[in-house]
């Protein structure tokens, strides 16, 4: 992936965008995790061609996070998180998410599958089920706030988000900013235009994220999600955008 200088960026501070611009577009991340002076790993998010779902075509997005192989004791470590997920014109919602431990060959680790006929969440840990929660929209695997919180970037209202993962039930909430600041990003040739939004989560994300949480994203059209600072079972870290790539959806 390449810089994303020679894109046209359209800027549009009035509104934020909605579930199908999001949808309208394909757009490729990378991110860069630091702690400190040290780069933890990168992190690749992706809107994949749509599929199908029990007969019903879907939106495929994949989180993919990979580990700096260069810091002593952490090794080669490549993991997926796919999810299968639909929107309406309030919110997106998930039908199916796992995730995938490409290092150790082992697929289908986690799964989530999400039963709007009966209003049920079905947890799976290698294909054997593990626990059964009521379902509560917008239902998701926790990955679909990437694109949600785009929706409220640069407008005052706060949202709440139920996420479901490792067998629990947990609550993302976040309120955002109409001021804007300049900051600078590998992606960009030149400073952008930001809003910051901040939240909190009880979820227990990748690498133990829960607790407080600060973002910014762009005051562009799309509202590109630039930066997060979050805590995790070690310290906090950065992860900021280091490369972002945007197509016609008739490219996929």
């Amino acid at each position: 992936m390449g810089s994303a200088s020679g894109q046209d960026i359209t800027y549009d501070r009035e509104s934020p965008p909605t579930a199908d611009m999001l949808m309208d577009v394909r757009e490729v991340f990378e991110y860069e995790v630091r702690y400190g002076f040290f780069t933890l790993g990168w992190v690749d998010v992706e809107l994949l061609p749509d599929t199908t779902h029990q007969g019903e075509t879907v939106h495929h997005m994949r989180t993919r996070i990979r580990s700096n192989n260069k810091i002593p004791f952490v090794g080669t470590r490549i993991v997926n998180y796919e999810s299968l997920f639909s929107h309406n014109e309030k919110w997106f919602y998930a039908h199916e998410f796992w995730r995938d431990d490409i290092h150790d060959e082992i697929y289908d680790k986690l799964r989530v599958d999400f039963d709007r006929t009966e209003d049920l969440v079905y947890f799976f840990e290698e294909g054997e089920p593990t626990d059964t929660l009521a379902l509560e929209e917008p239902a998701s695997g926790g990955d679909i706030v990437f694109y949600y919180s785009r929706m409220f970037a640069g407008i005052e209202e706060p949202y709440e988000l139920p996420v479901y993962i490792e067998g629990e039930k947990s609550t993302l909430t976040a309120s955002s900013s109409p001021e804007t600041d300049m900051r600078s990003y590998d992606a960009f040739d030149e400073e952008v235009e930001t809003y910051y939004s901040e939240g909190t989560t009880d979820a227990d994300g990748p690498f133990g994220f829960s607790g407080r949480f600060k973002s910014w994203f762009m005051t562009d059209d799309l509202r590109i999600p630039l930066e997060a600072h979050v805590k995790v079972i070690f310290g906090n870290v950065k992860v900021r955008l280091i490369n972002y790539e945007r197509h016609e959806k008739t490219d996929m």
